[in-house]
């Protein structure tokens, strides 16, 4: 893994540093198969100083447990929306280094090009990762859509610019929604297909959910 640039950098530095990486994105599918599946997650400590990052690596499309990796540090950048990658990349890093099996696809509970700048934090760590990426978070950063139906797979598009760069995807029936769009190196709609295959009884995508769980796990054996 090479790194694409530092860490600790000021607010407008770290805009720029996103200005200059989103040209980077690849916005197609670049992978013909796929049989493992990687999910991220951070918690954060009660007294919001340290921050907990998990991995895990499950089987696709079964969605069985392969591995997972974490690793904990303390917050050394401010919560700013837009600019989450500089919080919460480091240690997602470090994290990823402790894996044994990498994933052939990673999702963030973050957005990838669904992002006022185009490169949100699924975006920016399958750059770093050099890995294909998909956003799959609870709440959007962009306001342009409308809600999808109530059913499993119903979807609306979220537009930046009226450009298509996300959807907000009904992974179960008659609850919440989620806000879905392709990371690196994934299109749209495929971006789409894998989260709904990754849903199976919750709203969550099964690599997400297990990350929660350990991350929360952490969180809670360190307060």
């Amino acid at each position: 893994m090479k790194p694409l640039h530092p860490w600790n950098v000021s607010i407008s530095k770290a805009i720029r540093i996103q200005e200059n990486l989103k040209d980077r994105l690849i916005l197609k599918k670049t992978f013909s198969s796929l049989k493992t599946i990687g999910g991220a997650d951070v918690a954060y400590s009660i007294n919001k100083n340290s921050l907990f990052g998990a991995i895990v690596v499950l089987s696709y499309p079964e969605m069985e447990p392969i591995e997972s990796a974490t690793a904990s540090g303390k917050i050394s950048f401010p919560y700013i929306p837009g600019l989450f990658s500089f919080r919460e990349g480091p240690i997602l890093v470090k994290a990823f280094q402790g894996l044994r099996v990498k994933p052939d696809l990673m999702i963030f509970d973050a957005q990838g090009i669904a992002h006022p700048r185009g490169i949100g934090l699924a975006s920016h760590m399958g750059l770093w990762f050099d890995l294909p990426s998909i956003g799959c978070a609870r709440t959007p950063l962009l306001k342009e859509f409308d809600s999808p139906g109530l059913s499993r797979g119903s979807f609306e598009w979220i537009f930046l610019k009226w450009k298509k760069v996300g959807a907000v995807l009904r992974t179960t029936q008659e609850v919440k929604p989620v806000f879905v769009s392709p990371g690196h190196r994934i299109d749209l709609i495929t971006s789409i297909r894998i989260v709904l295959a990754a849903c199976r009884r919750y709203r969550i995508p099964e690599p997400l959910r297990k990350a929660h769980q350990i991350s929360r796990e952490m969180m809670s054996g360190n307060n």
